[in-house]
C-alpha cells in the first residue's frame, strides 16, 4: 500500500516537472518571439525613417535639377526681338526689362543662405564678419543648444533671420494647407522664443512654383498673404543646389555670370554641412562683387520683391 503511495507521488511530481518544463519552454519561446519580432519592428522602423530622408533628399534634388534645367533653357532661348540679356530667369516678379541693370544704376545684391543652421553656419559668419557684410539665413527647425547659439548669432550680428520650413520635408509640409500652415507657425514661434525676433520672411523649399507639392502653391500665398509674411524666392542661383559638385570657383562663376545683368540680385546659396565648397566660394565672390561696386545687403522691407508667382496675383 505505502509502496503505491510513494509510486503516486513520484508520478505526480514527474508530471509537474514535465508542465513545469512544458511551461518554461512556452514562456520562453514567447519571450524569444516578442524579442525576434521587436528587434524586427525597430529594425524596419530605422530603416523607413532612412529611406523617407533619402526620398526628401532625392525629392530637392528633382527640383534643384528641373530649376537649373529650365534656367538654362530660358537664358539659351532667344528674346522676341533677339536682342540679349532681357529674357526672364525663375524667380523674378519682374519682367527681364524692368529689372534689367542699366547703366548709371547701384545695383543691390542680396547673398541669402538656405537649409541652415550646421555645422558650416559659423564659418559663413566668419567671414561675413570680417567683410563686415550683412546675408539672409532661411533657416529650419533644429532643436540643439548649438543650433540655437547659431540663431541667436545671425541676429545678434545684423543678419536677416528668415523662414524655411521647420521640417524641411516636402511630402509633409506640402501635403495639405493644413500641414504647412501648422509648420510655418511652429518655426515662426520657435524662432521667436529662441531670439526674440518674430520672423516676417520666408522662402519656399523648392521655390514657390515647385513641382513637388501635393497642394496648390496658390493656396499656401493666399494663406502667407493673410499673415503678412512676404516670401522671396531668387534671380541667381550659385548652383550650390545640383548634386553636380561645382568647385568654388565654378560657384563662384554662376553667381557673376547673372548678377551684371540685374539691378536687384537675389543669389540663392546654402547653409548645409556638405556645402563646404559654398563656403569656399564665399571670400572670393564677396570681393568680385566688391568689385564691381555693387552693395551686399540682407532683404528687408525695402527689397524688391522677387517672386517665381506674384504674391499679388493671388486674391
Amino acid at each position: 500500500m505505502e509502496e503505491n503511495t510513494a509510486s503516486g507521488l513520484r508520478e505526480q511530481q514527474l508530471r509537474r516537472k514535465r508542465i513545469r518544463k512544458i511551461k518554461s519552454t512556452i514562456v520562453a519561446g514567447m519571450a524569444a518571439w516578442i524579442l525576434v519580432t521587436s528587434i524586427l519592428t525597430i529594425t524596419l522602423l530605422v530603416k523607413l525613417f532612412h529611406m523617407e530622408n533619402r526620398l526628401n533628399e532625392l525629392a530637392q534634388s528633382i527640383i534643384s535639377v528641373e530649376q537649373v534645367v529650365e534656367n538654362v533653357n530660358e537664358k539659351s532661348a532667344p528674346s522676341p526681338e533677339g536682342s540679349a540679356g532681357t529674357s526672364n530667369m525663375p524667380g523674378e516678379m519682374q519682367d527681364g526689362l524692368e529689372n534689367a541693370h542699366k547703366e548709371g544704376q547701384k545695383q543691390k545684391v542680396y547673398l541669402t543662405f538656405d537649409d541652415g543652421p550646421s555645422e558650416n553656419t559659423a564659418k559663413i559668419l566668419d567671414i561675413l564678419k570680417e567683410k563686415n557684410i550683412k546675408a539672409t539665413f532661411f533657416v529650419i527647425g533644429q532643436e540643439d543648444k548649438k543650433s540655437k547659439e547659431l540663431y541667436q548669432r545671425i541676429v545678434s550680428e545684423g543678419h536677416t533671420l528668415g523662414m524655411h520650413s521647420f521640417s524641411h520635408k516636402y511630402n509633409v509640409i506640402y501635403e495639405s494647407l493644413e500641414a504647412f500652415s501648422e509648420d510655418v507657425a511652429h518655426l515662426q514661434s520657435y524662432l521667436a522664443e529662441v531670439t526674440g525676433v518674430t520672423p516676417e520672411i520666408m522662402r519656399f523649399p523648392g521655390g514657390s512654383r515647385n513641382q513637388v507639392s501635393n497642394t496648390d502653391m496658390t493656396e499656401f500665398i493666399r494663406f502667407l498673404n493673410e499673415k503678412n509674411i512676404t516670401y522671396y524666392d531668387w534671380n541667381v542661383a550659385s548652383g550650390d543646389a545640383t548634386s553636380q559638385a561645382y568647385t568654388p570657383d565654378e560657384l563662384v562663376e554662376n553667381v557673376m555670370n547673372d548678377v551684371g545683368r540685374y539691378e536687384t540680385s537675389i543669389v540663392l546659396m546654402h547653409d548645409a554641412a556638405n556645402k563646404s565648397s559654398t563656403v569656399e566660394a564665399l571670400v572670393p565672390m564677396i570681393e568680385k562683387l566688391q568689385e564691381m561696386g555693387v552693395e551686399l545687403l540682407a532683404i528687408d522691407e525695402n527689397t524688391t520683391l522677387i517672386q517665381q508667382i506674384p504674391a499679388d496675383s493671388v486674391k
